[in-house]
């Protein structure tokens, strides 16, 4: 028998005005676009603001349903679309905002399993790191080097061999 430990790091900021410009940007990207989300069931809006190398910004919002499988992550939709727009494009790095009207949502949200299992999907797809910066409604911003520090056992396309 073996035991094994896993230590998840990351950095945290008191706000914004700490974070280097272009992560502002995209903090900022990723709140407009959960203004712009679908969450009349949760009341919990979530945007999200993807970097990718080239330089463009896609941004995505959850979009619920009142068949609440049928709805999807904010994360998924911008990274969705920056595969289906820009095909083989690196994303160099994800924020991810959190609001709702009815309660402060005062801790940065991580995004959910699946999102985390798609991210780290396009991190071993290119090869790459992709860095995650978190926000919520009130409070401080973490930033993690990359999803994999998220979701340490990864099921990938290396399982399917």
């Amino acid at each position: 028998m073996e035991n094994h430990s896993y230590q998840l790091k990351y950095t945290s900021y008191a706000s914004a005005a700490e974070l280097n410009e272009e992560d502002a940007k995209l903090l900022i990207a990723a709140r407009e676009a959960g203004h712009r989300a679908y969450a009349p069931y949760s009341k919990f809006s979530v945007g999200s603001a993807v970097l990718l190398e080239n330089g463009e910004i896609i941004t995505g919002n959850n979009q619920e349903n009142a068949a609440y499988p049928s709805g999807i992550c904010a994360e998924r939709v911008a990274i969705f679309y920056a595969s289906s727009q820009y095909p083989g494009v690196k994303i160099i790095k994800v924020a991810v905002t959190a609001f709702s009207k009815d309660f402060p949502v005062k801790a940065p949200v991580a995004p959910c399993g699946s999102c985390r299992q798609v991210l780290s999907e396009y991190e071993k797809l290119h090869h790459a790191d992709i860095e995650l910066i978190l926000q919520g409604q009130e409070g401080g911003i973490y930033r993690l080097k990359n999803v994999s520090s998220l979701l340490p056992l990864a099921f990938t396309s290396d399982d399917l061999r």
